[in-house]
């Protein structure tokens, strides 16, 4: 458990392979968090219904007829363009955990740093939006959904750091010639 608790830190420095190793599957159990929001977040959707979405999007296009007719469109394929996010971020998840790089846990920090920023201006300007009291997040959510960022956010560094200590024992094991 100690080694685990190093391995997600993202502060720590791996000094063996193990070590670099279980820093840089942090970036996976990062994605795994972010994945088990991004459920929460679906099945929260799905609750809500496409209706209520519909709705919403009715509410803000300010009798538009171009928007109001793609909004039933768009709130369906809202749910199955969600899955799919959700199925290739398990994939993700998957390789960084079996064959651990670089790659994989800088875009999820870019992408998660993206997610912090969006998260607070659209706090920032939720007061000029006029949704339906249905439709808008309730505070539990966008709270579970910030500090799911940031724990990400951690996970994800400290996979940087683990998968490019990795790559710096492997070139020091395997010089080329």
């Amino acid at each position: 458990m100690a080694d685990w608790l190093k391995a997600i830190n993202p502060t720590s420095t791996a000094t063996t392979r193990p070590e670099a190793l279980a820093a840089a599957r942090a970036s996976s159990l990062g994605i795994l968090v972010g994945l088990a929001f991004g459920v929460v977040g679906l099945i929260r959707t799905l609750g809500l219904g496409p209706e209520a979405v519909e709705a919403a999007m009715m509410a803000s296009s300010q009798g538009d007829p171009a928007v109001a007719g793609m909004a039933g469109i768009v709130a369906s394929a809202l749910v199955y363009i969600s899955a799919a996010v959700l199925v290739i971020q398990a994939i993700f998840g998957l390789v960084q955990w079996f064959k651990p790089n670089r790659f994989i846990p800088i875009l999820f920090t870019v992408l998660v740093a993206y997610g912090l920023v969006s998260a607070v201006s659209s706090l920032a300007m939720a007061s000029q939006m006029d949704l339906p009291a249905g439709v808008s997040a309730p505070l539990w959510f966008t709270t579970l959904g910030f500090i799911a960022l940031l724990v990400e956010l951690a996970l994800h560094i400290a996979g940087i750091r683990g998968a490019s200590k990795l790559a710096q024992l492997d070139k020091a094991e395997f010089p080329s010639s």
